[in-house]
């Protein structure tokens, strides 16, 4: 008997995701996280189909409390690289008055970094932190981009709303998160290596739709 096609449970976009969300329900078992962060939690492991990193995501007590409160207070939500840029949902940003900005390309930054020798990411973290003052820094690709945002918060030049690291790689992502977690302001990261600019887009759009659930509510 031949083999029969394969033929998918359902092709209707929101009983997929609904469906998905059912199975990282059950297939994830007992947790540790609050009502108010699992739907963070889902989202990266849709995202990613990767358990082990839902299961790494470290919250600030007050991280989506404050994220929540950035998005509605219109500000801007600032990207290490332009991937977590185009990630970004842009209609649900843009409802409540935000952008997303992202220096890394900038003309100015990157001769800055050429004449210091240094990383753009760096660089563009300066840049950032003078013209985002409130907002949600979303880091997925670069530690040495959040290893400066730390470095500035801790003297007091940064202050975010919220800071998204979630850098993937082998050179400093795990102890980049590892410093973040020190950090006195409202943060969400993972440990160990994982991560990536999808992980962070999840992270920032799965606030978003919590932000959304407000005015439903």
């Amino acid at each position: 008997m031949a083999d029969q096609p394969f033929k998918p449970v359902t092709t209707v976009p929101h009983q997929i995701e609904s469906l998905s969300f059912d199975i990282i329900k059950e297939e994830l078992g007992e947790h540790p996280f609050t009502e108010e962060q699992f739907p963070v939690v889902q989202r990266v492991i849709h995202a990613s189909a990767d358990f082990e990193l839902g299961r790494s995501l470290i919250f600030h007590p007050k991280a989506i409390q404050a994220g929540i409160e950035a998005i509605r207070s219109g500000k801007p939500v600032v990207a290490d690289v332009q991937m977590v840029q185009v990630g970004i949902s842009k209609p649900r940003l843009n409802k409540f008055g935000g952008d997303v900005h992202v220096y890394i390309s900038d003309p100015d930054v990157v001769e800055e970094a050429k004449r210091l020798g240094t990383t753009r990411a760096i660089v563009s973290m300066r840049k950032a932190v003078r013209e985002a003052e409130g907002g949600i820094f979303a880091i997925g690709n670069a530690p040495t981009a959040l290893l400066e945002l730390i470095r500035l918060v801790r003297e007091g030049v940064a202050k975010p709303g919220l800071i998204v690291g979630v850098p993937v790689g082998f050179v400093s992502a795990a102890e980049s998160k590892e410093e973040l977690t020190k950090l006195d302001v409202p943060f969400i990261t993972n440990r160990g290596r994982k991560g990536g600019s999808p992980a962070a887009v999840a992270i920032v759009n799965a606030l978003f739709l919590l932000a959304e659930r407000l005015d439903q509510s």
